[in-house]
């Protein structure tokens, strides 16, 4: 049995899609195929034909664009095909098919897709995965308009679940000598591993040797955000995604070592443009684009756009100098998914 169906159905009701789940598994090496079915009542097709198809589209432009005309939408890849009257030969069910089917009866026809590589969305653009079935004459006819009534559709996403192994964190270090002083101050920061699952504290070690006669009044640490796109033009850049400021004093020659815990979250960056994030469904909030993970010699143009996250640590000192440039990497995505059983 299905914990849950996704389902549309058009305006005049002749065909309806049902999905089994609006998550796609990214596993690196392959994505979770799309699987469903379209249940057709042929009363009222008048000799049309009904198709499905799977499309990954670019757009640029926030949704409050739309409604003056400046928002862009392309196609980057479409794949479709034809359900009914029913043609070739398809491959064998999917236990999610088999389950669909069921709830369907005599007029559910199944399809699957298979994913290509593609895109996180940003929030300014993005890439939308849709899947929509629609009824006409022909697969792709830019001469025939197709009505809303006769179409349904469902947005769905594609989404990396963290590996099983976690790598140990990094571990960084810096000294600085200030003028008029023959002695430094001494900066170490390090997370206890690689690998932090959304919305999980991330805690901070700081250690901290100040051999100087100056004062360090504050600690920063800051998070940011790495995009690099790679779809219409190579093109980098980086947005600060949490700044929290501690108020430590570090008396000249003295030491401090302590643990700091940031936690950054889509929600305190609402109103930031450009920032990456996972792909959003319908009346679902989402978060922070997980980081991009690929494997050894794959090719990272394929991916559309890359995502990572590095933590920076700076010490403010009490002449207003800066003790900075100190940087951690880390990764965010999604836990694995607790395993269920099916009955």
């Amino acid at each position: 049995s299905l914990c849950r169906v996704y389902k549309k159905t058009s305006g005049n009701e002749s065909i309806a899609l049902y999905l089994g789940k609006r998550d796609f598994v990214d596993h690196v090496e392959s994505v979770d195929i799309v699987d469903g079915v379209i249940k057709v009542d042929p009363a009222e097709l008048e000799g049309r034909k009904v198709w499905v198809y799977l499309a990954c589209a670019f757009r640029y432009g926030s949704d409050d664009l739309d409604v003056i005309g400046l928002s862009f939408r392309k196609d980057i890849w479409v794949k479709r095909m034809q359900i009914y009257p029913v043609v070739g030969t398809n491959p064998a069910n999917t236990p999610m098919q088999e389950a669909l089917l069921k709830k369907c009866g005599d007029q559910g026809h199944p399809f699957t897709f298979t994913v290509n590589k593609c895109f996180l969305p940003l929030q300014s653009c993005g890439v939308d995965y849709e899947v929509k079935a629609y009824i006409a004459k022909e697969a792709d006819d830019p001469d025939e308009k197709i009505s809303k009534k006769d179409t349904c559709r469902l947005i769905i996403r594609k989404i990396q679940f963290a590996p099983g192994k976690v790598g140990a964190g990094p571990k960084a270090d810096i000294s600085k000598n200030f003028m008029m002083s023959d002695k430094p101050v001494h900066l170490e920061a390090s997370i206890e591993k690689e690998l932090y699952f959304h919305g999980d504290p991330i805690p901070v070690n700081v250690k901290i040797n100040n051999e100087t006669t100056k004062v360090v009044k504050k600690i920063k640490i800051t998070v940011e955000q790495t995009t690099e796109v790679l779809l219409y033009q190579s093109d980098k850049y980086s947005k600060t995604v949490l700044t929290e400021e501690f108020a430590e004093e570090i008396k000249g020659e003295s030491t401090l070592e302590k643990t700091f815990t940031v936690i950054p979250l889509l929600s305190n960056n609402k109103e930031k443009r450009g920032l990456a994030v996972d792909g959003r469904l319908k009346d679902e909030d989402t978060n922070l684009a997980s980081t991009t993970i690929i494997r050894p010699g794959m090719d990272k143009g394929m991916q559309g756009i890359m995502v990572s996250y590095k933590i920076k640590v700076n010490l403010l000192v009490s002449s207003g100098g800066l003790l900075g440039g100190l940087t951690a990497h880390c990764l965010t995505i999604h836990p694995p998914p607790s395993p269920h059983i099916s009955a």
